[in-house]
């Protein structure tokens, strides 16, 4: 299997390779040996895409060459967005599956399996893919350009209703049919066979997206929001730490909303603040809510870490605050993507908050949660960013200084409402506002490290860094710069390095922490900063 895309996309292959396992199919790390590949595909962005339509096409020239029989099967975000013209412009794949399809998995391997025989000998062999995956890829985009970018858009609003999905409940493609409503949520009976390493994992609590967002897709591929029950959530926690787990990162397309959907009697959209508050203040005495979760994983015996990623600035509560003050198990790290400041440009972006709302939140959060780690997201590039709304967001992130923060350009997705907008901006402007909004971000980054330097951090240690690892680090330019400064510390900097993190640092996307000495992995530890670069810390045993 070859699992592209987020987090949440790589729990639906661990869930298809579990399922698979459970019926006695062996899993290979070799492709060259496997009788079928399986393809988990992101379609979020264009990039995204684009890595997606070369993966298929390169593996199917790699099976013509070494293995013709071999099965290929596509799943994910990319064939649940383009469920009807998919098995036309990629002939050379024998099934697309969508999110319900997941756990049926094994069932669709070996119907592949046998569909794959068929074809054998029946056609010629596709072309190479040069060439190909930009025939693809603007074929794909051209085919959102049809769409109506607000109806998948609504939230509950449309989605409560008859007229969503009702023209067509499925769609024939090789195989199975996807629903265009998926209605698919892991539980704890779902067979998973984790990829993670043994220490951490990543636990599903919902599926879906409510928000109207006019620059995603998402909702249109993933479906409404839908929650798993809490006390299913608590289950395979427990489960988790058994096994020795010591950090739980809980995902879904908004943490934050969990649990609203099950309210009773539920109708009409809640994604603005003040409609979120007045639900949430009319759920009675213990309901399932994100805060009402934290504290039973918080109540689970162990010494481990809940993280809780994706959360939404619209839903934050003083509640959701001070349970994150009063859990000692939950990570003091809030992952909240902003996406803007300037209130045109929220507004444009249909993100359901005014600036003044998200100047207010961020201070209650730091306020109510000491030593709190704020991360963020920007979207630079939207359609309608003057220099002037650019230089706002600038100045918003001087002043607010935030701990993480990663930047994207805006990509024109078709089918969307952003897509169509006027005042479309190019490339090179979008790029130099993402680099000028980084350099800025570094800058604060370095500041925010040296503050570090002399502290003692609690660590998870991940594994032993490897010698690339330690050259891309540049731990070497680290110890010269303390022999300069004479710093006597240095004498047991040089050698193995062991890479941990910090409850600041979420795994894959934030910054590490460089342990020199001998600690257990997969075990929490205690560690002296020393030193520092950019984004990552250096350290030795406390």
């Amino acid at each position: 299997m070859i699992s592209l895309g987020c987090a949440k996309n790589m729990v639906d292959a661990e869930i298809m390779l579990g399922s698979l396992l459970k019926e006695g199919v062996q899993i290979t790390n070799d492709a060259a040996t496997a009788d079928v590949l399986i393809v988990n595909t992101c379609s979020f962005i264009d990039a995204a895409q684009e890595e997606s339509v070369d993966t298929i096409l390169e593996s199917d020239e790699l099976r013509q060459a070494r293995r013709p029989g071999q099965a290929l099967i596509v799943s994910g975000c990319m064939p649940q967005r383009y469920r009807n013209q998919l098995p036309t412009l990629m002939p050379e794949v024998d099934a697309f599956i969508g999110i319900d399809q997941v756990p049926r998995i094994g069932e669709i391997v070996r119907q592949a399996l046998a569909r794959r025989a068929e074809k054998l000998g029946a056609a010629p062999a596709a072309g190479k893919s040069a060439g190909r995956r930009q025939r693809v890829a603007k074929q794909l985009a051209g085919l959102d350009k049809a769409l109506d970018p607000t109806e998948p858009a609504r939230g509950e609003r449309l989605r409560g209703t008859e007229k969503f999905g009702r023209t067509r409940t499925t769609v024939s493609a090789p195989l199975v049919a996807i629903n265009p409503r998926p209605a698919f949520v892991p539980d704890y009976h779902t067979p998973r066979f984790r990829l993670t390493p043994p220490h951490f994992a990543y636990l599903k609590i919902a599926e879906g997206c409510n928000h109207p967002c006019s620059f995603c897709v998402i909702p249109r591929m993933r479906g409404a929001h839908r929650s798993r029950p809490l006390e299913d959530v608590v289950r395979e926690a427990r489960r988790l730490i058994q096994e020795g787990v010591k950090e739980l990162n809980l995902i879904s397309q908004d943490s934050t909303y969990y649990g609203l959907d099950l309210r009773p009697s539920r109708s009409g959209t809640i994604a603005s603040p003040e409609r979120f508050q007045a639900a949430a203040n009319s759920l009675p005495p213990g309901a399932t809510t994100l805060a009402t979760l934290l504290r039973a994983l918080n109540d689970l015996p162990g010494d481990f870490w809940v993280r809780v990623l994706y959360t939404h600035p619209a839903h934050w509560t003083d509640e959701l605050i001070r349970t994150f003050a009063g859990c000692h198990k939950v990570a003091r790290y809030v992952d909240i993507p902003l996406q803007h400041i300037h209130e045109n440009l929220l507004q444009r972006m249909r993100r359901e908050t005014s600036r003044q709302h998200i100047v207010d939140l961020l201070r209650r959060i730091r306020a109510g949660i000491p030593g709190i780690t704020l991360r963020t997201t920007f979207i630079v590039g939207f359609p309608g960013e003057t220099e002037s709304c650019f230089e706002e967001l600038v100045e918003f992130v001087r002043a607010t200084r935030f701990e993480r923060l990663g930047v994207f350009t805006y990509s024109r997705e078709e089918g969307t409402v952003a897509g169509r907008m006027s005042g479309q901006i190019s490339d090179t402007v979008k790029q130099r506002r993402r680099d000028a909004l980084m350099a800025e971000q570094h800058r604060i980054s370095r500041e925010l490290s040296a503050a570090r330097v002399g502290q003692v951090l609690r660590v998870l240690v991940e594994h032993e860094a490897g010698p690339r690892e330690i050259q891309a680090a540049s731990l070497s330019s680290w110890e010269h710069g303390l022999i300069r400064q004479g710093d006597t510390t240095i004498s047991p900097l040089k050698g193995r390095y062991l890479v941990a993190r910090s409850e600041a640092d979420a795994p894959d996307i934030d910054g590490r922490v460089y342990v020199k000495g001998d600690l257990p992995v997969g075990r929490f530890a205690e560690v002296k900063i020393v030193g520092h670069t950019d984004y990552d810390l250096l350290a030795v045993p406390a």
